[in-house]
């Protein structure tokens, strides 16, 4: 619940920001870039999140991401109301013409905020490790994908509709920030803590050399607090690996999440209302296989044969879902639905197997991390390359996701060694 009320809020944005982003005076590198503000903040911010879940409880610090998106929420509706002030004008040939405005500026600070406290997805996975088994673990994860998945569809769905009123984007916004106030009380008064031992948080015990590298209740308390920090993460055994799957993977998503939008603007002349639409569909598609058909392969399949699977259907998604075509565009749904909703449960679930509890938070928000770095860069490079290239920018999606596959093969013989 909590997953979804989250996802809920934030999948909201999503229809109308490409078209507000150009209301405001950007292009498709600006449009790139208001992106990449979150997951450059949340880069800097998941570990910690994930690293305070593991003193402190994923409830404590769930509760504190879910009040950042609500305050960032805020912010985004002042943009809404600011006046259009152009401060500034750019013509440059390798990043196309755009204005600076002041609600563009206020919009980068909310997605800002809302990004350094951006740590929810790490803890969440966490906590989900904390409660499952091995038997349960990957059928769990395909849960947390699958409320997600139903968040996405109610969101866009939600947006298309209420922007569709006289009212515009405002009326979203303020949906979005009932829902980030649900999920606050869901959190503070539902959620069990599943963390023992927990430590108070004390200004006076803290330090900030040792603010990264601590995963362990009395390491505000000694000097000899042992190193639990990225170095130790990248020790773990495959974790390495996993993370370099783990960029690729967001590497070629951002492409697509940053393009498409631009292409319903541009090239296919929808309104937010039909992109919203869109969105639904792909998320309710996912929802069917990070359901009952995840629930059902899972049995009878490895996560590793799942990942090979499910990176090779998205291969054909990224290959179709810039066409001009409208039916060819929704077929690409399917696979899209079909390859992320087998692959990304099944290596989440992989990703928790072998970080083990001792530092599950912590590899959760280093791989949140690489996830924030490969969007940074994809969001930014993805709009750069759709302005400059079009839809060569879904071929080049398809080829990360290509290598992907590649890899896929050496899971196995990773598990072959484990055995």
């Amino acid at each position: 619940m909590v997953n979804f009320i989250g996802t809920l809020g934030y999948s909201i944005i999503l229809p109308f920001l490409v078209f507000l982003v150009n209301d405001f005076g950007g292009n498709e590198f600006i449009y790139g870039l208001v992106g990449a503000v979150y997951p450059a903040f949340q880069f800097f911010g998941a570990p910690l999140m994930g690293k305070w879940s593991d003193t402190y409880g994923r409830k404590r610090i769930l509760f504190l991401s879910q009040l950042g998106t609500l305050i960032a929420w805020f912010i985004f509706m002042i943009a809404l109301f600011a006046p259009k002030t152009i401060l500034a004008q750019y013509e440059a040939s390798a990043l196309g013409s755009f204005t600076l405005t002041i609600p563009l500026l206020i919009l980068v600070f909310a997605r800002a905020m809302d990004g350094i406290t951006g740590g929810n997805v790490s803890v969440a996975n966490a906590y989900l490790s904390d409660v499952s088994t091995e038997e349960t673990r990957k059928t769990n994860f395909g849960k947390m994908a699958m409320s997600s998945s139903l968040g996405f569809i109610l969101g866009p769905s939600i947006a298309g509709v209420l922007g569709s009123t006289k009212y515009e984007e405002v009326l979203p916004v303020g949906a979005a920030i009932l829902i980030s106030m649900v999920a606050l009380y869901v959190i503070w008064f539902r959620l069990p803590e599943t963390k023992a031992n927990l430590v108070k948080p004390s200004l006076k015990q803290f330090k900030l050399r040792k603010l990264f590298a601590t995963e362990q209740k009395d390491c505000y308390e000694v000097d000899d607090c042992p190193d639990k920090g990225l170095k130790s993460v990248l020790k773990v055994k495959n974790i390495p690996f996993m993370l370099v799957i783990y960029f690729l993977t967001f590497l070629g998503f951002s492409f697509f999440y940053v393009s498409f939008p631009m292409h319903a603007l541009n090239t296919l002349e929808w309104t937010a209302f039909e992109l919203g639409i869109f969105f639904s569909i792909m998320s309710g598609l996912m929802i069917l296989v990070q359901g009952p058909v995840l629930s059902l392969v899972s049995k009878k399949t490895s996560e590793e044969t799942l990942i090979s699977i499910g990176s090779i259907l998205l291969v054909i998604n990224f290959l179709l879902i810039g066409s001009t075509n409208i039916f060819i565009t929704y077929l690409s749904l399917i696979f899209f639905a079909f390859g992320n909703g087998l692959m990304w449960p099944s290596f989440l679930s992989l990703v928790a197997k072998y970080a083990g509890s001792e530092q599950q938070g912590a590899v959760q928000g280093v791989a949140n991390s690489a996830g924030s770095l490969a969007s940074i860069f994809g969001l930014i490079l993805g709009g750069w390359l759709y302005g400059a290239v079009g839809n060569i920018t879904f071929y080049i999606a398809a080829t990360l996701l290509l290598i992907i596959f590649m890899l896929s093969f050496r899971l196995f013989k990773l598990k072959k060694a484990k055995v």
